[in-house]
């Protein structure tokens, strides 16, 4: 499983263009199953997407489609984890 935070280097109004593209970008990475969750940092600096379901070199491939990166309004910092305990519900996260 990975973290994906995502830091904005562009002020609001250059994210805020690209927003709805990239919110189109994030249904399409959850219909194949690599996003699991994702929403913004508070405050509203970047974000963060939890991903699964491939290997390190398939996610940076995915997330070189994102408009953020196309445009370089945002850096990405990756975090591989494995998941080892979760609250009640959460059990499908463990590896």
């Amino acid at each position: 499983m990975y973290i994906v935070s995502l830091t904005y280097t562009a002020p609001l109004e250059s994210i805020d263009r690209l927003l709805e593209e990239h919110v189109q970008f994030l249904h399409e990475k959850y219909d194949a199953g690599v996003f699991i969750a994702s929403g913004r940092k508070v405050p509203r600096t970047g974000g963060i997407i939890l991903a699964r379901g491939c290997d390190m070199k398939t996610l940076q491939q995915h997330l070189a489609e994102d408009p953020f990166h196309r445009e370089q309004v945002a850096t990405y910092e990756i975090t591989e984890f494995a998941p080892t305990m979760t609250a009640a519900g959460f059990e499908t996260l463990k590896e």
